[in-house]
């Protein structure tokens, strides 16, 4: 490696570094000022509650493990949904390029159900499947299911023409395309739509826990909200928070490693 190499790897680490000491001095900077306000009562720690609060409630619910209960059935939901919406996706979008004149019959189908607020499906999914998981598993995949199709779709149908009509003419067929064509190149997108599905699967989890449930941090928020335990449901955001952020994390770390 040449000294000129060595500096622009130096350069890179470094500006890594820096990055993620300015996001750690941010939070930390952030819950000082909250902790301080509420201390010094210039905000209502009733109302905004604490850090130091919400670290206490986080250690009661450890105790008693709410906190493990109610999490865990979210991550539960969030993943089945989740696996469901990939797998899903993945099969309609392919079915799809595979046949053009489908995908035309169904294209306003699917903008519209992409386009349909979602919040507005869950009470008629309660009616239809009754207060269980189903329903919320089945709120979380109507949220990301209908784009992440479209998604997939368009980036299938943009695939490399030139390298299609190589396979072509070497007397190859549609499998041939799909499974030396379009999926290895098609890799990043489809761990990039998995990134997105993470994360709405997850918003319709909450949405369908709001509505629907006995169980889950969606549930705590409502539960809390409606008795004003103010730190319980900013205990419960934070958790939530938390969640999402390793849930993203996963699948870039898996991003990394096929990448």
């Amino acid at each position: 490696m040449s000294n000129t190499q060595s500096k622009y790897l130096a350069r890179i680490s470094l500006h890594k570094k820096q990055v993620r000491l300015t996001r750690g001095l941010l939070l930390i900077l952030f819950l000082a000022l909250w902790e301080i306000s509420a201390r010094l009562e210039l905000i209502d720690s009733f109302i905004f509650s604490s850090p130091s609060l919400i670290l206490s409630c986080l250690a009661s619910m450890a105790m008693d493990g709410s906190l493990f209960y109610h999490t865990g059935v979210t991550v539960m939901e969030t993943l089945l949904s989740f696996l469901l919406v990939v797998s899903i996706s993945l099969g309609t979008a392919l079915l799809l390029w595979s046949n053009r004149t489908l995908f035309e019959i169904l294209e306003p189908f699917l903008v519209m159900l992409n386009s349909l607020p979602k919040s507005a499906l869950a009470p008629i999914l309660i009616v239809w499947l009754g207060n269980r998981m189903r329903t919320i598993v089945t709120a979380a995949v109507s949220v990301a299911l209908f784009g992440a199709i479209l998604t997939l779709y368009t980036g299938f149908f943009h695939t490399d023409p030139d390298k299609i009509k190589l396979i072509y003419s070497l007397g190859g067929t549609k499998k041939d395309v799909l499974t030396k064509v379009l999926l290895p190149s098609s890799v990043p997108l489809i761990i990039s739509n998995m990134k997105v599905n993470v994360g709405l699967c997850l918003v319709g989890v909450i949405i369908g826990e709001f509505l629907s449930s006995k169980a889950g941090l969606g549930y705590l928020i409502i539960y809390s909200s409606q008795v004003f335990q103010m730190t319980l449901m900013v205990t419960s955001i934070s958790v939530l928070c938390l969640v999402s952020v390793i849930l993203y994390q996963i699948i870039a770390l898996l991003e990394k490693k096929i990448l």
